[in-house]
């Protein structure tokens, strides 16, 4: 069982609004663009709120260190398929968000289980922004006016450069650690 906690609440509701956001989007639901839209836009806020009081009330738990990352990705690539399946998004852009996502989430829980955290940075913040904004606008502005066009190959160009930036900042700090180590072992 996970501690309960208003952090750890709104992650497994945001786990819970996938499905809800994926039926509207798919299911012709009367309504369901506004309705989805609604919905992601709910469970994205939910994101930001749940760390904000979690890091802000000592609210901290191993599992919301675990889900929340887990639940923000179900929920985006969720969204992405969805939208690939309904021809709003080529299925490339999807594919190079959803890899870079999985990848740097692999190796992040790779790393943290060797005592390596890497914090979230200005691009991956940057990224997030403008992944859960395009998704949204994707949800619920109809037709594909070339603003929104431009948006999505900016998301797509700073998704890349995210991922790139953390793997190098991976790097750097891995070469760091293992330098340590071995002034530690030759002082010793």
């Amino acid at each position: 069982m996970f501690p309960i906690n208003v952090p750890n609440v709104l992650t497994l509701l945001r786990i819970l609004l996938v499905p809800v956001v994926v039926v509207a989007l798919l299911d012709e639901t009367p309504n369901g663009d506004l309705l989805a839209a609604v919905v992601f836009a709910l469970a994205s806020a939910t994101d930001w709120i749940d760390g904000y009081l979690a890091r802000s009330r000592g609210a901290v738990t191993t599992f919301g260190k675990l889900m929340d990352p887990i639940a923000d990705k179900l929920l985006v690539v969720a969204a992405l398929v969805s939208l690939v399946s309904l021809h709003r998004l080529p299925a490339w852009v999807a594919m190079v968000i959803i890899a870079r996502e999985l990848a740097v989430t692999m190796s992040r829980m790779a790393a943290t289980g060797q005592g390596v955290v890497i914090a979230a940075r200005r691009w991956g913040k940057v990224k997030t922004a403008l992944q859960v904004l395009m998704i949204f606008l994707l949800i619920a502005v109809s037709g594909s006016p070339v603003w929104l066009d431009v948006l999505v190959y900016v998301t797509v160009a700073v998704t890349v450069i995210s991922g790139v930036e953390y793997f190098f900042g991976l790097r750097r700090t891995l070469a760091a650690r293992a330098r340590a180590a071995e002034q530690d072992a030759s002082a010793g």
